[in-house]
């Protein structure tokens, strides 16, 4: 197992023991310069005593300082320790697990089938799992990893192909992961470390039972290495932790801090039949380059996308119902700036890094407090600025309550003048083309002219005094019962 010896490994030893059933480190800021302090520390990756080939990729990325998280898991990590870890969104968790994995498999010999991958990393969402191997291609390309990432929407036999080109790192969800494993596409008897990502989203979504079910395919919790990590931190998660892994160090990132303190947050109560009008006002007031827009349905996420473009504004649709396919392409088109706006629901909310987003929009107020604090989460990533702006209707009011106590603060009220509402255009329907001579209703006029025209009669009218006249009812004619050849024969 790949041990380091340097300062910030003793650091976090000195303040973490081992023995105890859980270690509890509450990590705060050792910066002075406020904008800074909640997310960087003083250490840099050379203290990590990093091998040299990751060092090389943490370089060319960028990077010097480790963030809080990375500072407090990576020397408890790398020396083999089980580690549970909450954080704020955006403080460098995905870099923190993937470099404990693939020093681990710098540092020791695989003991598994080349199909057979020797680490495990599990999501609760696609977009999460392609963004995981992204930053994994990223950070383990100069050792010459292979890197496999399985998900549901997409080519099924493609990627259950890629098992037999070998595998070192596996990401996927639950449920395509499961059906790769019994059709025996791999195995994990032999799998050296598993990372559980956004552990909470998971039991939300009800991926409870098909966590449970990967982790006990996998060798007992004192043969391999287990890592959780999450944004909100849990009972369910700690219990899982407890039976699943081997005296689990919990650490906990600025935890009276859940939102990052460079993100700009301004709140706005509209009536729901203005929201439109106000978000169009912000949009012109704003002008920002990348735009998320969070909504609570799909339903809702499409008719607002509709409504941007027909007041001449660029957007797509992010929701759980859009194929796999095209989930990518609007993802890619807005990392490279070709779509400035997203309009998604909380599909988005959680994993997602894109950089340079910058402003966040809640169109809906959420009505989990959680998923607040992972929609402003996608900007202000990594220590830059953003805002988040949030519309709070009569609609969703009711839940806003409770977001202010989860974040532990009042979001600032701020009032909208009659300026700021923008003009709406008025929706109006395409005309329905009509059909030809052949068609089902030509010469016949509307529906309702019809059936008023069939309604008269020719009757005239009752005389005063006198009953009206009944209609006559046609008695139908009975038919004749078939001769049969008997009767002829008569």
């Amino acid at each position: 197992m790949y041990l380091p010896r340097s300062r910030a490994c003793d650091a976090i030893a000195s303040i973490v023991r081992p023995g105890t059933l859980l270690g509890v480190l509450h990590w705060r800021a050792m910066s002075q310069d406020s904008s800074e302090s909640s997310l960087f520390s003083d250490l840099s990756f050379d203290d990590t005593d990093l091998p040299a080939d990751l060092r090389q990729a943490v370089a060319e990325l960028g990077f010097t300082r480790l963030t809080q998280v990375q500072a407090a898991v990576l020397p408890l990590a790398l020396s083999g320790r089980d580690v549970v870890a909450q954080a704020q969104t955006g403080s460098g968790k995905t870099a923190a697990y993937l470099l404990t994995v693939f020093a681990r498999m710098l540092g020791d010999d695989r003991r598994s089938e080349l199909t057979d991958p020797r680490a495990l990393i599990v999501a609760p969402t696609r977009e999460l799992a392609v963004q995981i191997a992204s930053d994994a291609d990223k950070l383990g390309h100069v050792a010459g990893f292979r890197v496999h990432v399985v998900f549901g929407g997409i080519d099924y036999k493609k990627q259950r192909d890629r098992f037999a080109e070998g595998v070192d790192l596996l990401i996927g969800t639950p449920g395509r992961l499961i059906d790769y494993h019994r059709q025996g596409a791999y195995s994990l008897r032999d799998t050296e470390m598993v990372v559980v990502d956004e552990c909470d989203r998971l039991f939300d979504m009800g991926f409870a039972d098909d966590l449970r079910w990967l982790l006990h395919r996998l060798p007992p919790p004192d043969r391999r290495q287990s890592l959780m990590f999450t944004a909100t931190l849990s009972r369910r998660v700690m219990r899982l932790g407890w039976r699943e892994m081997t005296d689990p160090a919990e650490i906990v990132i600025n935890p009276e801090q859940l939102t990052p303190e460079t993100v700009h947050q301004e709140l706005y109560h509209v009536a729901a039949h203005e929201k439109l009008s106000l978000l169009l006002g912000l949009l012109e007031r704003e002008g920002g380059q990348r735009i998320m827009i969070f909504l609570n349905t799909k339903h809702a996420a499409r008719r607002l996308v509709e409504d941007l473009r027909r007041h001449g504004y660029v957007a797509r649709a992010l929701t759980g119902d859009v194929m796999q396919t095209k989930r990518l392409r609007v993802l890619d088109d807005f990392r490279d700036g070709t779509l400035p706006i997203l309009v998604a629901t909380d599909v988005a909310s959680r994993g997602l890094h894109i950089e340079g987003v910058t402003h966040v929009i809640n169109f809906d107020l959420p009505q989990d407090p959680e998923d607040y604090v992972h929609r402003i989460g996608r900007t202000a990533r990594v220590g830059a600025e953003g805002k988040a702006l949030t519309l709070a209707c009569d609609d969703y009011v009711y839940s806003l309550d409770a977001v202010h106590s989860y974040i532990g603060y009042e979001i600032p009220v701020v009032f909208a003048p009659d300026e700021l509402f923008a003009e709406v255009i008025p929706y109006r329907p395409k005309p329905r083309a009509r059909s030809g001579s052949g068609g089902r209703r030509s010469g016949g006029g509307r529906r309702g002219e019809r059936r008023e025209s069939t309604g008269k009669t020719d009757r005239p009218p009752a005389a005063e005094g006198e009953a009206p006249t009944k209609k006559r009812r046609r008695r139908r004619r009975k038919k004749k019962p078939p001769v049969t050849g008997g009767d002829q024969g008569q």
